[in-house]
Parts: structure tokens; sequence; C-alpha cells
């Protein structure tokens, strides 16, 4: 198999996959999408021999954009641009499950401060304000009185950006001091692991503890729901407890499309990249497949 790795920046997780990759005689192609163009019907990039390209672009707008053309010249991606247009927006992956009928926290988004403020004082304190695009927990904002309202919404409205004229407004949902990140590959978990820290924001990019997860059935429910509502593919769902730890109650915040699965292989007993690389041959195939019998129609 020859598998294209679209980069723009190589992490441990990159480096994971890649020895992966090698280790099973894999050629890979490492496409730096910082070095490449991308015309109309071609591409400077060295794609027409691959078997599968892999997402896993640090810049979102790199990632949509170099997945939409490749997907254009009929080149198989992973994952797939339809796919990544929805998880990349927090205000289109909260739609998506809500559509499907996944509890998932309650949403207003408005484009106004003076909306936002109504969206924020509707929700009462504390409530979360997130940006509609970006990772890691970054710039994303606990609410707990007016005051801090008023004041986080004149920041945002002063940056300028048209994204940060879009109020993505949520429930503040009290999670027992931890969530839950599960990485899947077309809705069927890889491994699972809880986030843990004293600050509100848990996730291992904030310094969030580490430590594995052994989901039940309702939970393996709501990952495969997930990965369906947002297209399917290489994705880290993450879900929030509600009611405590033996609840066996949850909501899904969030559906990632360029996981990271460092803090995962660190965490569980699961060879993550090796899972991962199972599931890049079966899809190859799959569409290998796929594209032979479209031909043959």
């Amino acid at each position: 198999m020859k598998v294209g790795i679209l980069y723009s920046r190589i992490r441990k997780d990159e480096k994971l996959l890649l020895s992966e990759l090698r280790d099973r005689d894999h050629e890979v192609e490492k496409i730096d999408v910082r070095k490449q163009r991308f015309g109309l019907d071609s591409t400077t990039a060295a794609v027409d021999d691959l078997d599968i390209v892999v997402d896993r672009c640090l810049s979102t707008s790199r990632s949509l954009y170099a997945t939409r053309f490749l997907d254009s010249y009929g080149v198989p991606v992973v994952n797939s641009p339809e796919t990544g247009d929805v998880c990349a927006d927090k205000a289109k992956n909260s739609l998506a499950l809500a559509e499907a009928d996944i509890p998932t926290p309650a949403t207003e988004v408005a484009f106004t401060t003076e909306a936002a403020l109504e969206a924020i004082e509707s929700f009462g304190y504390p409530c979360v304000l997130k940006p509609v695009t970006g990772s890691w927990g970054r710039l994303m904002a606990k609410i707990d009185s007016r005051n801090a309202a008023e004041a986080i919404l004149e920041h945002k409205e002063t940056l300028g950006h048209y994204e940060h004229k879009v109020f993505y407004v949520q429930e503040f949902v009290d999670k027992p001091g931890r969530d839950i990140r599960v990485l899947a590959v077309d809705g069927e978990p890889v491994a699972a692991m809880t986030r843990s820290s004293e600050h509100w924001l848990t996730n291992a990019a904030k310094g969030g503890e580490v430590k594995s997860f052994d989901l039940d059935d309702r939970a393996l429910e709501y990952v495969e729901r997930a990965s369906e509502a947002v297209g399917g593919g290489l994705l880290g769902v993450d879900l929030m407890e509600v009611g405590g730890t033996d609840s066996g109650e949850y909501t899904v915040h969030e559906v990632n499309h360029t996981v990271e699965f460092k803090a995962l292989d660190s965490a569980t007993d699961v060879d993550v990249p090796a899972r991962v690389v199972d599931w890049l041959e079966t899809k190859a195939t799959e569409l290998a497949d796929s594209a032979a019998e479209e031909a043959n129609a």
C-alpha cells in the first residue's frame, strides 16, 4: 500500500503513524501542504498513484481546502472533506449531533453582542462561550457573571475576525472533574481515556491527567451514532458524564476530525497506531473496490 500523509508539521502523533506504516513495509509519501499548489484539475503534490491519503494537517483551513481539492481529483482521502467541514465548525458539529438525536449540550448561536448577551442570560451563570473553530481548549471561556460576559463579548468584538462575530454559547455541564475521549474508526472504538483536571477545561493539551477508560453499552452506542452523524472516519469523540461517574448517562459535546492520539496511546494498553493502520489498510481496499465497481458499472 502507498499512503500519503498530508501535514504541515510532523508531531509525535504523525511519527507514531509513520513508524507503524514503515514497519509494515508500506510506502509513504509525505506531503507538506505548505509547499504544494492545488489547481482545479491537478496539484504539484505526488498523489497520482496513492492508495489512500491521510489528512494530518495542523491547520484547519489547510485541512479543509487540501482534502477538498484531493477529493475533486478522485484521490481517496480520509477524513473526507464533508466530515472535516462538519467537525471543524462547532456549530455544524452541534447541529449534526442534535439532528441525529444524540444527547449534546444545549447550544445557541448569536451574531451580535446584544443577542449573545441575551443568550448568555437565558442560560444563566455559569455558561460557556466558545469560538466556532479551534482546538485544545483555546479561547474558551466559562462565564460566571454578567460583568464577565460583557467584558468577554467586548473583547471578541474588538478582535475583528468574522469568526469572532459568531457567538457560540453553550450550557455549562457540571462534569465530575473529567471528560472522556474516544478514538474511533467509522464508529468502532479503538481506545478510550478520561482526561481529568481541577480546572473546568480537562483537555490533555491543557495538562489534564489521562487514564484508560472502559466504555459501557450506552457510551458505545453514542460513539457509533456520533461518528455516523458527522460522516465517519478516523475521529475523536468527546463525551461528558452527566450526573456523576456512576450514572451511566452521557452527553456528546464534540467530534474531532484530525484527532491527536499520542496521549491515548500512552494511557492505554492498546497499540493505537497499529489499530489505525489496520483500519487504513481495510479502508484503502474498500475504496479501491468501490472505485472499480463504479468504473465497471
